[in-house]
């Protein structure tokens, strides 16, 4: 709304009121499209922005302003879809602000089939009797792991929460000092624990656990010991822990589960792609781990999903808990679970799910896609050798070695990156040292000329 739109002379008292601004032309369209209410909540929304910037010394506008700035936004700004696809261009694979893990094209299309019609959710086909949501995906699950059972709930938090719940609720769960940690979003384990109902008995220190600090913990109250993967920090210099085999043998030795929070759930070896070997379910499992819980939406591939995974009278606890319905995953979470486990059954997991094809691609093609995008933005693109990051408390500290689109920005970074934002389609990139980055690494190399064309437009507004 700028100053030609209204007088500057003119005094609050002269704001338009709510009932002249929907009479004005430019508002009958919305007035069709949307529910009355709504535009009106946006008329007054749009006129208190007015009117703030009138006491600023703004101009005051017309009701035809006001009602012209509605149309535009308004009740878009409400009744639009969501979430807004976003072009990532932050080298971020795992980004929990963007998602997480993009889905593989089988993991869209079972999740959307599930989502047209009925399906045999909770209903045995052959029998016509009702089934278990949990069956189909628990199979693969055991296949992929080698557990006796198996079973996903809507996170990995809840997952834990179940599992604690389900395990220990009453009892004392042993942890050592250095893995009592904050797993994201302000969600803490002692404070997961205490929801459980189970009570926390830290043992060892910050740096430095040993197998004999769990087994001098473990009284008549214990109801599990519980190691917590350092997937989202990591702890250097004088420090020990013991190993998971080592607290597996004191829990076995004195008839106490041993809990694992594994955290990101690989199922494919990161060493191979040069990265730090991040422990498997499956190694988890062999080590002696009772439970094993893992999310879906990490370094696995797939939904937002919490895995248990381990042996059948401690699954079967966790299955029939009430909590088990409160924390339940929806058809098409477990429809897209599937299919994104099928893709590792099947061998081809490397290929077919994008996390692993973003961790996998070659600098040599990096390169060539990043000097091909510098090309199209023009003379206001370079390229220089970077890193990209995991994400998502995967890893931390491991980097991927990459080739940036360094852009120049005369207006600054700050407002580069928010018309790049809010562009079409709108891109994220980010800003280093006061430059601002493109990583061709998370953006799929279909929508590369798309990027280009989106970013020149931005340099040019």
């Amino acid at each position: 709304m700028t100053e030609a739109s209204g007088n500057p002379r003119a005094s609050l008292r002269d704001l338009p009121s709510v009932d002249r601004v929907l009479a004005e032309p430019a508002l009958a369209a919305t007035l069709e499209r949307f529910r009355r209410d709504l535009v009106v909540d946006a008329v007054r929304a749009e006129l208190a922005r007015a009117r703030t910037a009138a006491a600023g010394g703004a101009a005051v506008p017309s009701a035809a302003a006001v009602a012209e700035a509605v149309a535009a936004a308004g009740v878009e700004e409400w009744a639009s879809a969501w979430p807004t696809p976003v072009i990532n261009a932050t080298g971020v694979i795992l980004h929990t602000n963007l998602g997480r893990a993009p889905l593989s094209e089988a993991s869209v299309r079972a999740a959307a089939a599930g989502a047209e019609g009925y399906a045999d959710l909770e209903m045995d086909l052959e029998s016509g009797r009702r089934g278990s949501r949990h069956a189909a995906v628990a199979g693969l699950l055991r296949q992929l792991t080698g557990a006796e059972a198996a079973i996903a709930v809507n996170n990995n938090a809840g997952a834990i929460l179940l599992g604690l719940a389900a395990v220990a609720a009453g009892r004392e769960v042993v942890v050592s000092r250095g893995e009592a940690s904050e797993i994201g979003g302000g969600f803490r384990i002692p404070d997961v624990l205490a929801q459980s109902g189970a009570r926390l008995v830290e043992v060892g220190t910050v740096n430095r656990t040993y197998a004999h600090d769990y087994e001098r913990a473990i009284t008549p109250e214990t109801g599990a010991l519980l190691v917590v993967h350092r997937s989202n920090f990591a702890v250097v210099g004088f420090v020990h822990e013991a190993g998971l085999g080592e607290v597996a043998a004191v829990g076995r030795a004195h008839g106490v589960p041993l809990l694992h929070d594994l955290g990101s759930g690989a199922l494919l070896d990161t060493a191979a792609y040069g990265l730090t070997h991040e422990t498997t379910p499956q190694e988890s499992l062999a080590a002696g781990a009772s439970l094993v819980f893992f999310s879906g939406d990490k370094l696995l591939g797939g939904p937002q999903a919490g895995i248990v995974v381990g042996e059948a009278a401690l699954v079967e606890r966790l299955a029939t808990h009430p909590l088990a319905r409160a924390l339940r995953a929806d058809k098409l979470t477990l429809a897209a679970l599937h299919a994104t486990l099928l893709h590792y059954v099947r061998g081809e997991a490397a290929e077919a799910l994008p996390v692993w094809r973003m961790i996998g691609v070659s600098v040599e093609e990096l390169a060539a896609r990043a000097g091909a995008l510098a090309s199209l933005i023009g003379e206001r693109a370079s390229v220089q050798p970077g890193t990209s990051a995991l994400g998502g408390g995967s890893l931390p500290g491991d980097e991927l070695e990459t080739r940036l689109v360094v852009l120049d920005a005369p207006a600054g970074a700050d407002e580069l990156t928010r018309r790049l934002r809010t562009g079409d389609p709108p891109i994220v990139a980010r800003i280093e040292d006061g430059r601002v980055l493109l990583d061709p690494r998370t953006v799929p190399s279909s929508r590369d000329a798309e990027l280009a064309v989106a970013v020149s437009r931005a340099l040019e507004a």
